[in-house]
């Protein structure tokens, strides 16, 4: 269990998705081959994911937010849209088909894993009606100055969407909100890894919340998992500073596709 938390936050921390989506399906894998994880029932392993998260997430915050790599405002713009998406997105769970869902969701990751590999188009400097509707940012990073500008309302309802898709799978909006990030809205891969992170620390707070009062986190397990996630979180975070942007990318496309792959696999299986 401590291999297992340092591993999956120390791989999340780097690609800025949190985590989640590689500590449950190994807890699943583990349930499945060994009496020793007999007890983690897809429930239980959930209720760790979302409390783990949270040491993931703050771990990861403290070290960028050390280096400087952050950018706050950014994160609060799609934060309050992230936040009502994800209560939204647990509750339509109970309408939809999940098996359906998972299938095109895991295609959406596969295809969004491969727009990276497309020329990105110059964006045009918005008129001055839109910039009262833009948030102007300009980021300093290793000398390096980056400009871009986020649309509040779209920024929002992006946000929302990627709550709601998070609430809806029960992985961490990490895996969409950082190339959403890269692609839609400018920002430099380190800037998008470690503001992601952030995000998910309080994400993680919230979600975690209602399966505390639902009774799905074994606390004794629970708290095997946090020691091997602090670190790997730390750790992950500072590996991430000493990448260069592209490097950031690929590991992003690779895990992309390979939850891809999984969801595809559940939703087909």
């Amino acid at each position: 269990m401590l291999i297992i938390g340092f591993f999956t936050a120390f791989v999340g921390s780097i690609a800025g998705i949190g985590g989640g989506t590689i500590l449950v399906p190994s807890m699943l894998f583990l349930h499945n081959i060994s009496d020793a994880f007999e007890w983690a029932t897809p429930q239980k392993i959930v209720g760790i994911s979302v409390v783990v998260m949270i040491f993931t997430g703050l771990s990861s915050t403290i070290a960028y937010w050390k280096s400087r790599r952050i950018d706050y405002k950014t994160g609060l713009i799609f934060l309050v849209g992230c936040l009502p998406g994800g209560v939204f997105g647990s509750w339509f769970n109970q309408f939809v088909e999940k098996d359906l869902f998972s299938i095109a969701f895991g295609a959406l990751m596969i295809v969004i894993s491969l727009l990276f590999f497309l020329p990105r188009p110059k964006r045009s400097e918005p008129s001055t009606e839109e910039k009262k509707l833009h948030i102007q940012r300009s980021f300093t990073l290793n000398e390096t100055t980056y400009h871009y500008q986020i649309p509040v309302i779209g920024g929002f309802f992006m946000a929302f969407f990627v709550g709601s898709l998070s609430g809806l799978f029960g992985i961490g909006g990490g895996s969409l909100m950082v190339p959403a990030m890269i692609l839609l809205f400018g920002l430099p891969a380190h800037v998008a890894t470690a503001t992601s992170m952030f995000i998910i620390f309080f994400l993680s707070i919230s979600s975690s919340s209602t399966h505390i009062l639902l009774g799905h986190v074994p606390w004794i397990y629970t708290l095997c998992f946090i020691p091997g996630a602090w670190i790997g979180g730390t750790m992950g975070a500072k590996v991430n500073q000493r990448m260069n942007g592209k490097t950031v990318e690929w590991i992003l496309r690779i895990i992309l596709i390979l939850i891809g792959i999984r969801l595809i696999w559940d939703g087909i299986r």
